[in-house]
């Protein structure tokens, strides 16, 4: 059923689509699974032995599930805090499984193994002597070890840390990363043939969404374009810690700011999920967090965190209120970074509000650098916060 959707929307290559029947989602999933609700836009539970049917429903639909909270410590019935292991979209692992276009005979090297169900794919198409894949947490690695054993197919996992790839099998022609990264670890790159591909959810600090980034191996060096925008479980390693507005925002210290306004409008700023402004604006601003707050009587402030080179805390508001045409700003530290965000909307808008396949990113020893249409006119972006 899942497969047939799947081809009857255009997600799924014709190609992949005997591979998606042979191998079934829900051979990987767990019994007790925490699948996201559309209508109530939450994760709901569905345990199988309660509940076969909506338990399969969910295997079934173009939905992501998740299959971990809080690094194992918590057990259900309900969601936990914080979603640390699932299994993606099918739509998402269709269309990033056509970016990386393998082919017969090569070497694939997956980071992030979860459920194990994309290596599987991968092992029935190439054989599962040439599919490695990495999993940091033991206990979601034994679990994918199993659930391949049980699928008779039998790729190679190995429990790690993905930032390191795995040298031992390299090189690769292929890596694809199914967590969302910070920065491309240079040793992926370092362990990708030449003219190999990499695959990997990319995104900065400025918020949790990621683009799919499709890197070209050169000679000691990456480079591609984003191909779509999606939100993924960030590589342990790049998680980051949580920023505390109290931590960066002193006592007193909004009404004792400087205050000037802006001309932009929630509406062109707010854009929303899945949407390339966010993205772009963390492209721009490095370092920068951006927190919008609920709207309450018409009024709805947008927060701004930051560091300097010097590790010195900077922050802005930009109140938004209904009915007015400009919006009041406040901001302290160091850094400017509403005036830095600003300048980067307006250089946005002024190039055509350009979308997310438009912009790349380029990866070598020194760091990694993004750019608009052409390589050529790169500048570096920091995805560390």
């Amino acid at each position: 059923m899942l497969c047939r959707s799947l081809l009857k929307s255009g997600a799924l290559a014709a190609d992949w689509a005997p591979v998606f029947a042979a191998v079934p989602r829900s051979g990987f999933l767990p019994e007790v699974m925490w699948p996201f609700d559309v209508g109530a836009q939450a994760s709901t539970v569905a345990d199988r032995s309660a509940d076969p049917g909506r338990w399969h429903g969910y295997a079934e639909a173009d939905v992501p599930v998740v299959t971990q909270w809080d690094d194992g410590r918590h057990a259900g019935p309900g969601p936990g805090k914080v979603a640390t292991s699932s299994a993606s979209m099918p739509s998402v692992v269709a269309a990033m499984l056509a970016d990386l276009d393998v082919r017969d005979g090569q070497a694939v090297l997956e980071i992030g193994t979860g459920t194990g169900w994309n290596a599987g794919l991968l092992a029935h198409r190439l054989g599962g002597a040439r599919v490695t894949t990495v999993e940091v947490d033991a206990a979601v690695a034994e679990a994918a070890r199993d659930a391949l054993r049980r699928a008779g197919l039998g790729p190679t996992v190995v429990t790690g840390d993905g930032r390191d790839g795995y040298r031992p099998g390299a090189p690769y022609d292929r890596v694809i990363a199914t967590c969302g990264v910070r920065e491309i670890p240079y040793a992926w790159v370092e362990q990708t043939a030449l003219g190999g591909i990499v695959v990997a959810p990319w995104g900065t600090p400025y918020g949790n969404g990621d683009a799919v980034v499709r890197l070209v191996v050169a000679d000691g060096t990456a480079s591609g374009r984003f191909t779509r925008l999606v939100e993924f479980m960030k590589l342990r390693a790049h998680r980051g810690p949580a920023v505390r507005h109290g931590d960066v925002v002193p006592y007193g210290g909004v009404e004792a700011a400087e205050e000037s306004t802006t001309g932009v409008t929630e509406a062109e700023f707010l854009t929303g999920r899945y949407t390339a402004l966010p993205f772009v604006l963390g492209l721009r601003v490095p370092g920068c967090v951006q927190a919008a707050a609920g709207k309450r009587g018409g009024a709805r402030p947008v927060w701004f965190y930051g560091r300097d080179g010097r590790g010195e805390a900077s922050w802005a508001v930009v109140m938004f209120r209904d009915g007015r045409p400009t919006a009041t700003v406040r901001q302290g530290g160091p850094r400017r970074l509403w005036d830095e965000v600003e300048a980067a909307y307006h250089w946005w808008a002024e190039r055509g509000r350009p979308g997310v396949g438009r912009f790349g990113l380029t990866v070598d020893g020194d760091g990694q650098y993004a750019w608009l249409d052409d390589p050529a006119g790169a500048w570096p972006v920091d995805g560390a916060r």
